[in-house]
C-alpha cells in the first residue's frame, strides 16, 4: 500500500524533472536577432552612462588583453612551416584570445563600443556621452596597449628562435605602415563589420561557452583576411617601432634601415587614422545602424525622429513610422476624451427614482425642513411613515435611523438635503 501510495508522487517529480530539463533546453538557445538589438541598444545605454574613472580602467583593460591576443598571433605565426593560408588561420585563431578576454572578463573595447550608434539613433545616447565614450575608451585602449610594449619589449620575447619572432613582429607593422589611407580605410571597414558582428552574436549566446565560439570565427576571418583592426594595430605598430632599432632583429627579418624608413610615430599615426574612421564606419554604420533599421526603426521611430530630425528627411520609413505613431496618439487621445465626456455625463444624469424612493425621499425632505416631523418619526415611525408608498425595507430604515442603507437606496442627493443627510450620518441616529 506504502508502494502505491508513493507511485504518484514519484511520477509527478520525475514529470517535474523532465519539465525542468525542457525548459533549459530551451532557454539555452541563442536570443533572436531581434531580441539581441534591444540588448545591444541596451548596453549602449548603460555604456554611455559608464562613469570617467570606470570607462578608462576599463579601456585600458581592452587595451591589454587585444595586446594580448596580437602578442601571441605573432608569436604562433613564426617560422611554423604551414603555408600562407593555414600560417593566417592559425594567427587569426590566436588573435580571438584578446576579445574573448574583452567580453568575457569585461573591459571597454573601441571598436566594439562602435555599436553605441544604435542607442545614439534611438535617441537615447547623446552625442555628447557618444563622443565622451569613445574618446575615453580610444585613448585608454592606447595607453593598455602602449603599456603592454613596454613590458613585452623587456621581456625579450622578441629574441626567441634566432630573432625569428622579432621579425615576424618587425615585418608585420612595417607591412601596416606602408598601406596606402583608402586600402586601410576599407581594411578596417570589413574588420570592424567582422568585430562587430562577433560582439553582437556574443550577445546572444547565454553562456560562456556560446560567447566563446560565436566569437571565434568572425575574429579568425578579420585576421586570416589581413583586414584593420586600429586597436591592435597600437600594439602591432609601436612594437615594430622599436624592433626596427634592434640590428638582430633587421638581420633575421632581411631588411635594411632604409626599408623600415615608414615605420615611425607618424607612420603610426598614418595608420590610425584611417583603420579608425573605417572601424567606425564598418561597425557603426554597416552593422549597428543597419541593425536598427532592420529591427527598431518601428519602436524606436517616433522618438528618434524627435532626438534626431535629420532621420526623417535621410529615413522616409522612420518619418512614415513617426506620423504614423503620432496620429495613433492623437486618436487615443480623442477617443478617450470622448469617453471621459460620455462617463461625465452619464455621472450628471439624475437619478431615476421609482415610487418608493420617491417616497423616502419626500419623507427626508419633509424631515429635514420640519424638526416636529422629525421629532415624531423618531419617536413613532409606524404612525408617520402609514401615508408614504415606502417598501417595508425603506419604513425600517427610517424607523431605525439606518442612514446609510437609505444614502445607499437614493444615490447622489442634491444639496443642501446632501449635507443634512451627511451630518446625520456622522451622528449615525436622528
Amino acid at each position: 500500500m506504502l508502494r502505491t501510495c508513493q507511485e504518484p508522487a514519484e511520477a509527478s517529480a520525475q514529470l517535474e524533472t523532465t519539465a525542468d530539463k525542457v525548459e533549459r533546453t530551451i532557454t539555452t538557445d541563442a536570443y533572436p536577432p531581434a531580441k539581441v538589438a534591444e540588448k545591444a541598444e541596451a548596453v549602449g545605454v548603460t555604456k554611455g552612462k559608464l562613469d570617467t574613472l570606470s570607462t578608462i580602467l576599463l579601456g585600458g583593460m581592452a587595451g591589454v588583453f587585444i595586446g594580448l591576443g596580437a602578442m601571441l598571433c605573432t608569436l604562433v605565426t613564426t617560422d611554423i612551416g604551414l603555408g600562407f593560408g593555414l600560417t593566417k588561420l592559425l594567427g587569426g585563431l590566436a588573435f580571438c584570445l584578446g576579445l574573448i578576454l574583452v567580453v568575457i572578463a569585461g573591459a571597454e573595447l573601441f571598436t566594439g563600443n562602435s555599436l553605441l550608434t544604435m542607442s545614439f539613433i534611438s535617441g537615447r545616447t547623446s552625442l555628447a556621452r557618444l563622443a565622451r565614450n569613445w574618446g575615453l575608451v580610444y585613448a585608454a585602449n592606447l595607453g593598455g596597449a602602449l603599456a603592454l610594449v613596454g613590458f613585452m619589449f623587456y621581456t625579450n620575447q622578441w629574441a626567441f628562435s634566432g630573432y625569428e619572432l622579432g621579425a615576424n613582429a618587425l615585418l608585420t607593422a612595417n607591412a601596416k605602415v606602408n598601406l596606402g589611407f583608402g586600402e586601410a580605410l576599407v581594411r578596417g571597414i570589413l574588420c570592424n563589420v567582422l568585430v562587430c558582428l562577433a560582439v553582437w552574436m556574443a550577445f546572444s549566446a547565454r553562456s560562456v561557452t556560446g560567447k566563446i565560439l560565436a566569437i571565434m570565427f568572425p575574429i579568425t576571418a578579420f585576421v586570416a583576411a589581413g583586414f584593420e583592426h586600429s586597436v591592435a594595430n597600437m600594439y602591432f605598430i609601436p612594437m615594430g617601432i622599436l624592433l626596427a632599432n634592434q640590428p638582430a632583429v633587421l638581420g633575421a627579418a632581411g631588411v635594411t634601415v632604409g626599408g623600415v624608413a615608414n615605420l615611425t610615430w607618424a607612420g603610426f599615426a598614418g595608420n590610425l587614422v584611417p583603420v579608425t574612421i573605417g572601424n567606425i564606419i564598418g561597425g557603426g554604420i554597416f552593422v549597428g545602424a543597419i541593425y536598427w533599421l532592420a529591427y527598431l526603426r518601428r519602436e524606436r521611430a517616433a522618438e528618434a525622429v524627435a532626438a534626431r530630425p535629420w532621420l526623417g528627411a535621410i529615413i522616409p520609413a522612420c518619418r512614415r513610422a513617426k506620423v504614423e505613431k503620432e496620429r495613433q496618439t492623437q486618436l487615443s487621445k480623442v477617443v478617450r476624451a470622448q469617453l471621459e465626456e460620455l462617463l461625465r455625463i452619464k455621472l450628471e444624469e439624475p437619478l431615476a427614482l421609482d415610487s418608493s424612493s420617491k417616497a423616502l425621499l419626500e419623507v427626508l425632505s419633509k424631515a429635514k425642513d420640519d424638526d416636529c416631523f422629525l421629532a415624531s418619526l423618531a419617536e413613532n415611525p409606524a404612525e408617520v411613515l402609514k401615508g408614504y408608498d415606502l417598501t417595508p425595507e425603506g419604513k425600517a430604515a427610517l424607523a431605525s435611523g439606518d442612514i446609510r442603507w437609505i444614502e445607499s437606496k437614493l444615490g447622489a442627493l442634491e444639496e443642501p438635503l446632501k449635507s443634512w443627510l451627511n451630518a446625520r450620518l456622522a451622528q449615525e441616529k436622528w
